[in-house]
């Protein structure tokens, strides 16, 4: 059976071919520029890259601010003597029996964060206080069979002979590489690298142990197998932010743990080519249509990646200069509202995000972008940086830690832009003023339902006023079995009747690419900034559509205003325009509804002759959204009158 497995492997493996043959039409930035042979020479040898302080130079790690250290070792303390969470066959089985993902997701992640605490802590004290809980934690996690979620079983594939159906528990025999694998084995890595001589001062096991499992679980499998759909794509070689996610932590392994030079070099050219995918998929505008939640896994994750890559090369690979890459680092600081964690949060993305500042920062130096620094450093200055303990992902604390050099030396500033728009993310941006948060701020998209992390929401905006939300994308809600399957479109906030988008003759939008806007026109001036898209494309046939413009207007120091130009062929009666707000909304009068937030008061004002207005509450009983949105949100509901056309307005003001 796995003679035929390795067959299978083997024809599998030579599509890659096809697909980078395929893809020899398009960019292919990195391995049209570097050569199997380049790469081969410009690698650093052993070790000598990594320019942060080894475990063993006390004097470099006590150079970092007293309360910087004093923090970090307070994280690790919580967890001497740390009781560590078990997962337990049934905890898998939980995701296939009620979709309930957290059931292995939360002590996975609870023991990576522990990890990662008690690392750190050791790092920055030296004393070996918490070597004894750090072993637990690696040898727990050495002798647990997969690393990765149980949401991630769709992974297996072929059983040797046949299609495998879906298992339900891991498969020590066939070890599959996700996300939080790849995360396990990047942190192991550098616990291996910074701790392996005093795990050997305790027994010689420990290091061989862990060097045994990153083998087995990550380096050969994926040495060995091209079926992970996130190294080859799919379809064209289409792939999404686990691309750059996996390959960065391949890249890590890779680097940190094999001996073998040939190995190495075949390893790191793969995650080349299979890179060379993602920056091929991604549009000219930067846009990353899988939300600004996702960029620091996207775009983000591919900074990394390119940066381990040139600084493991002495910067001989080097593709900061190429212009796309320089727009996919522009896009985060372009789609930023307000308040430190307002970002256009359209797809699977939360009312508010907080991205790494470092990060942002490094970006921008890398690309030489001043406004992608200035917008780095104002996060930093805003997180405390330098003097707040940072726990997570051990390489990219790392480079937080020791490669931020510059930061405080850069004018920190938010980038509020006045006006934007991406060509191909069909995205519009428009702000009252310019490095300003006073005054009204919209976002508008067209785009199509097929789009990474998609929600039906076509022709949907959002709105704030003096930087806080008025009307609103709800975002994303705790994700389950349902969020990644067929069902995707039964949760309520991926639908677009809990958007704001017409409900039209009843019927919602649907979803798939086939369902777009077209004909998008973005205007702006001095005074003024538009957008608008024909949404009727976005309906299926039952909605009767013929034309839907739906249009955007922000007249700079004066009002807000939504246009709706429609032609149907039937109305039935039941075709209204969904407005979804956090604040408390009232009807005053007809023709008046009051949107009234903690410092401010707006008013919609409408033509009571062509809408019925009502308000309906949505309560909100998932933790993940309650977070950030409380216990219940309102839509305002206008119902158009029986017209079969109309050109209608809605405007909003300061009351």
């Amino acid at each position: 059976m796995r003679i035929i497995q390795k067959i299978i492997f083997i024809i599998i493996g030579s599509l890659i071919t096809v697909f980078l043959s395929f893809a020899q039409n398009k960019r292919n930035v990195l391995t049209n520029s570097y050569t199997r042979k380049f790469v081969s020479e410009s690698l650093c040898k052993n070790n000598s890259w990594i320019n942060y302080p080894s475990y063993n130079d006390r004097e470099a790690w006590k150079q970092f601010p007293e309360e910087l250290r004093r923090k970090t070792i307070g994280e690790g303390e919580k967890y001497l003597a740390y009781e560590w969470p078990q997962i337990t066959a049934t905890m898998y089985l939980e995701f296939t029996r009620s979709g309930d993902r957290t059931a292995v997701d939360q002590p996975n992640s609870q023991r990576r964060r522990v990890l990662q605490a008690l690392v750190m802590a050791e790092l920055f004290e030296g004393e070996g206080r918490f070597l004894d809980d750090i072993i637990n934690g690696v040898f727990l996690i050495c002798e647990q069979t997969y690393w990765g979620s149980s949401a991630h079983f769709y992974m297996y594939g072929f059983d040797g002979q046949i299609a495998n159906p879906i298992k339900t528990i891991p498969d020590i025999e066939d070890p599959i590489i996700d996300l939080v694998v790849g995360d396990m084995a990047a942190d192991l890595s550098w616990i291996y690298y910074f701790f392996h001589e005093e795990f050997d001062k305790i027994s010689p096991v420990i290091s061989k142990r862990l060097k045994y499992e990153l083998q087995k679980k990550v380096l050969d499998p994926f040495y060995e197998r091209y079926d992970y759909w996130w190294i080859t794509g799919w379809g064209e070689g289409n792939v999404n932010n686990w691309n750059p996610w996996c390959n960065y932590n391949m890249l890590t392994c890779i680097l940190l743990m094999e001996e073998d030079q040939k190995k190495k070099e075949n390893g790191i050219y793969k995650t080349m080519q299979s890179v060379d995918l993602f920056i091929n998929s991604y549009p000219s505008d930067g846009g990353c249509d899988e939300g600004p939640s996702y960029w620091g896994v996207a775009a983000g994750k591919l900074f990394d990646y390119l940066d381990l890559l040139k600084t493991n090369t002495n910067g001989k690979i080097n593709i900061f200069d190429n212009e796309l890459i320089k727009e996919m680092g522009r896009y985060i600081y372009r789609v930023y509202i307000s308040n430190g964690s307002y970002y256009i949060n359209f797809a699977d993305a939360p009312l508010q995000i907080k991205h790494e500042p470092s990060k942002i920062y490094r970006y921008g130096r890398s690309i030489k972008d001043l406004n992608l620094q200035e917008f780095g450093a104002f996060l930093m200055k805003n997180s405390n940086f330098g003097n707040t303990a940072i726990i997570g992902r051990i390489g990219e604390t790392m480079e937080a830690l020791f490669n931020s050099e510059g930061w405080d030396n850069i004018n920190p500033k938010e980038p509020l832009i006045s006006e934007f728009y991406f060509p191909d993310l069909d995205i519009a941006i428009g702000r009252d003023k310019a490095d300003s948060t006073e005054g009204f701020y919209f976002a508008a998209k067209g785009g199509n339902n097929g789009e990474g992390h998609n929600h039906n929401d076509v022709g949907s905006f959002i709105l704030y006023y003096n930087g806080e939300p008025v009307l609103i994308d709800v975002g994303v809600g705790t994700y389950t079995k349902e969020t990644f399957s067929s069902d995707r479109y039964k949760i309520w906030t991926m639908q677009s009747t809990f958007h704001n988008v017409p409900l039209i003759n009843g019927t919602p939008q649907s979803p798939g690419g086939k369902y777009k806007a077209s004909n998008s026109v973005y205007k702006t001036s001095k005074s003024k900034t538009s957008f608008t898209t024909d949404i009727s494309k976005a309906y299926p046939e039952e909605a009767k559509v013929q034309k839907w413009l739906r249009s955007y207007i922000l007249d700079r120091n004066t009002g807000f205003s939504i246009r709706d130009n429609f032609l149907l062929t039937e109305n039935l009666g039941d075709t209204e325009l969904h407005f979804i707000t956090s604040l408390n909304c009232t009807i005053n009068s007809p023709g008046l509804i009051e949107l009234k937030g903690e410092n401010f008061a707006l008013l919609m004002d409408y033509k009571s002759s062509q809408y019925e207005a009502d308000i309906q509450i949505i309560p909100i009983d998932d933790p993940r959204l309650q977070r950030v949105l409380g216990e219940e949100l309102s839509m305002i509901i206008l119902k158009i009158n029986q017209v079969k056309a109309g050109h209608y307005s809605i405007s909003l003001k300061k009351e």
